[in-house]
This record gives structure tokens, sequence and C-alpha cells, in this order.
């Protein structure tokens, strides 16, 4: 029922429309934004306003038949992030190709500390885990043929293991 107040207002473009919209939906867009654009926070407060204003310009394109409100607005959260992590990215390409450095190493390297500060909050164990079968890309059957361990038990310590980071960045 409030979802539809919060439409009917937003429709007629009236502001009380977005203060509901915040109220209700607020800390779920900061968290989907959080959760996509990581530890770009200069970018956080941007990205959730812009998800504001585009709920506020494309309320026509909401319909209730296809979607609840509330997965429309997590949907439109998820893909602004997005395209804020690739806006990113891109500036960091221009800006090496600016300073004469070889895009593509160095972007790596950056992306590649990035994740080996993630990583360090895990065990060695958990580490070469994650390593193998998110950035390798390696079955699971051959990890566990590997470590001697079942594939039940790999799964375990994935789910531990992207919980504890979750935890940490919480």
């Amino acid at each position: 029922m409030e979802d539809d107040w919060i439409v009917a207002c937003i429709t007629r473009k009236k502001e009380k429309g977005l203060e509901l919209l915040i109220d209700q939906y607020g800390g779920l867009i900061t968290a989907i934004v959080r959760k996509h654009l990581g530890t770009l926070k200069s970018y956080e407060e941007e990205c959730v306003n812009d998800v504001l204003l585009a709920v506020w310009h494309h309320i026509d394109r909401f319909d209730s038949e296809k979607n609840t409100f509330k997965n429309w607005v997590a949907a439109i959260a998820k893909y602004k992030a997005i395209d804020y992590q690739r806006k990113y990215i891109k500036t960091q390409h221009e800006s090496l190709s600016e300073a004469g450095v070889g895009e593509t190493s160095e972007v790596h390297n950056i992306q590649t500390d990035d994740v080996e500060e993630l990583l360090g909050h895990l065990s060695e164990g958990d580490r070469e885990l994650f390593k193998a079968y998110y950035l390798q890309e390696v079955e699971l059957k051959q990890i566990a043929e590997k470590q001697q361990t079942t594939i039940s038990n790999l799964y375990n310590r994935l789910s531990r293991g992207r919980k504890k980071l979750k935890a940490i960045f919480k």
C-alpha cells in the first residue's frame, strides 16, 4: 500500500514521494550501491543520488504487473552502481594513458592489489581456494581432488569466507 502511495506521489512529481522513497528504501539503495562499488567510497553518494534521480525521472517505466516497486528500485540501484564501476575503470584507464603507463598491466596491478588486500583477511588456505575458484575459474571438483576433500567442504569454506568478508566491510 505504501509503495502505491510513493509511486503516485512521484508520478505527480511531488517531493513528498521522494521523501517517502528515501525513508522506505534509502537503506536498501545505499546497501546495494555499497555492495557493487566496494572500495569506491567517493562515488557512493553521487551514485545514490543518481538512483533517486533515475526513479524520479523514469517512474513512468515502472510496471506493477511485472515487478514490485522495491525490486524495481533495487534493479536501478544495481545497474547505476555497475555504471559507476565502469566509469571508474574508464577514468583509471584514461589517467594511466595520459601518464604514459602501459594501461593493461597497470590496471591489472591495481585490481590485483585490491583483490590481495581483500583476500588478506582470509586464512592462507581459504585465500588460495578463493583465487582458484573465483579468479582462475577452476572447477570445485578439481580443487577438491587436489586438496583431497569434498566439494561440500569447499562450498562451506567459500560460504564462510564470503560471510567473513561481508562482515568486515559492513
